[in-house]
């Protein structure tokens, strides 16, 4: 029995408890607190999807551009550039209207850029990264 939790009687986590399924023995993690167990596995989590992106993002423009300079383009990016991806990726995320928008952007995005030459579309790619890759010198 819980005598109290954040402001909350001990009734009050009692009934939120029992309308609960599953194990009454307590949660999985390192610490007997659920709140601090959560807070580390959203860390963990996160961590994780970082690194993942850093490295596929490397490992996407490693093949034109060379490692070295594609450590510079993603070191580079700006924060408005981060929170436009975070912002789309969070609007996407929330629920289906969210989502159709962010996915209809991108298609026409695609076929805004296929019906460019195909030389014209990489001269400005490439442009963008190079000018990314070399905006601190």
């Amino acid at each position: 029995m819980v005598k109290h939790v954040a402001g909350y009687g001990a009734e009050v986590v009692d009934k939120a408890r029992a309308k609960t399924p599953g194990s009454k023995k307590g949660m999985p993690g390192p610490t007997e607190n659920p709140a601090s167990n959560l807070m580390m596995a959203d860390v963990a989590i996160r961590a994780g999807s970082y690194l993942a992106r850093r490295a596929i993002e490397r490992g996407i423009l490693r093949g034109r551009y060379g490692d070295t300079t594609a450590k510079r383009i993603i070191g580079n990016k700006s924060l408005g550039q981060s929170l436009m991806s975070f912002g789309l990726a969070k609007l996407a995320i929330r629920n289906v209207p969210g989502a159709l928008i962010v996915g209809g952007g991108a298609i026409a995005k695609t076929l805004y850029d296929r019906r460019q030459s195909k030389r014209r579309q990489q001269s400005e790619g490439d442009q963008e990264l190079i000018e990314r890759a070399h905006g601190n010198d």
